[in-house]
């Protein structure tokens, strides 16, 4: 869940930030940071006005595949299931391990708790 996919065209040291994100059905808003921490790599995406302003965490799992020549990635997840994930909150929430377990439980379809 926190490792990009094989296939998905990320590149070590590629910076992420600001690249637009697309959900399978839409555009949902562009990566305001990301880490490329090994076994901890994530990208935390800015909705903007889409769903107001609220930042989410996707893990690089989630990523199916990264155009770096138009700075766009797309993710397998729907608008519907990234509008409900567990929001992120950049100054509680990085580095914290329970948080990265419940956005791991939820993207792994453990949504009960959501």
């Amino acid at each position: 869940m926190w490792e990009y996919q094989e296939n998905s065209g990320y590149q070590t040291g590629t910076d992420l930030t600001g690249y637009k994100v697309e959900a399978t059905d839409g555009h949902i808003g562009k990566v305001d940071k990301h880490s490329g921490d090994v076994d901890a790599r994530y990208i935390v995406v800015d909705t903007g006005p889409w769903i107001f302003g609220k930042h989410v965490l996707l893990p690089a799992g989630t990523v199916t595949s990264i155009d770096t020549a138009n700075e766009t990635i797309h993710v397998s997840r729907t608008k519907e299931e990234i509008k409900n994930s567990p929001e992120f909150d950049k100054d509680k929430h990085p580095g914290d391990t329970d948080y990265h377990q419940q956005v791991g439980n939820y993207y792994n379809g453990n949504r009960s708790n959501y």
